[in-house]
């Protein structure tokens, strides 16, 4: 399986997944649908689904046009999603799965950002390569999403549940927010010395105009304060031992900064 990362909007990352073998493709989160459609075509293959995480517009205003050329397209998202994502025909829970050529994505219910957001991640086919983790707007490069449905408590079990993956799963996110997530990051852990270099390893790709996306969950676990809220420096800047409560501080201070 195959990744393409295709930029749109101001900041949003659609995901086309290829399997060359089939000359299939599927698309995660098509905030647009003629990006998806010029990638389809380059690549001679035909779109067989859609994968939505939630039903925010930036990440299904291309479904239903992509609905429309491939009327045969099978379109999934979560179950508490129903009647908010364009055409969606499988609602999926907890633990259920998807196939998308030889590979099998393991669905995550992980709301927080929305009540209904879910995550889908691909293990590694072989001993030694990189699982596929398609997160949407739960786990951001450095950051986490905004709570607009969830509660604190929801958002903290979402992320544990992520950063509870190997730590070389790739993170596909589907926004380049990094920048900004980390540059709050170094204000509330400014002694973390992989924090310091990896700010400046993005400061300099972004000067550049380079992606940084995909990252790590290992990366993610070392630099990410939404991940380190069990971290006595984290709870030291929230105030608080309690995680729950130093992620929702954590949280309330990046909406702020």
């Amino acid at each position: 399986m195959q990744v393409y990362r295709i930029p749109v909007l101001s900041d949003n990352y659609i995901f086309l997944l290829h399997d060359p073998d089939r000359h299939t493709v599927a698309v995660v989160d098509p905030a647009q649908a003629e990006p998806v459609l010029q990638q389809v075509r380059s690549l001679n293959a035909e779109l067989i689904a859609i994968f939505n995480t939630h039903h925010d517009r930036d990440h299904v205003g291309g479904n239903q046009q992509l609905i429309d050329r491939f009327p045969q397209i099978t379109v999934y998202g979560g179950a508490e999603d129903r009647g908010r994502i364009p055409g969606q025909q499988v609602f999926l829970h907890q633990g259920d799965r998807v196939e998308f050529g030889d590979r099998t994505a393991e669905i995550f219910f992980v709301p927080g950002h929305t009540k209904a957001h879910i995550a889908y991640y691909f293990p590694p086919s072989n001993p030694g390569e990189t699982g596929e983790l398609f997160c949407g707007d739960t786990l951001f490069a450095g950051g986490c999403g905004r709570l607009k449905e969830g509660t604190p408590a929801q958002m903290l079990a979402s992320l544990e549940q992520l950063r509870n993956l190997p730590d070389n799963t790739r993170v596909w996110c589907a926004h380049e927010y990094t920048l900004t997530n980390l540059q709050f990051a170094i204000t509330v852990d400014p002694d973390n010395p992989e924090l310091q270099q990896r700010l400046a390893a993005v400061k300099e790709a972004r000067s550049r105009s380079q992606p940084t996306i995909p990252s790590s969950i290992g990366i993610e676990k070392s630099t990410n304060p939404f991940l380190r809220w069990d971290f006595s420096n984290l709870q030291l800047a929230a105030n608080t031992r309690d995680p729950v409560q130093t992620f929702a501080r954590l949280r309330g201070m990046k909406d702020r900064f």
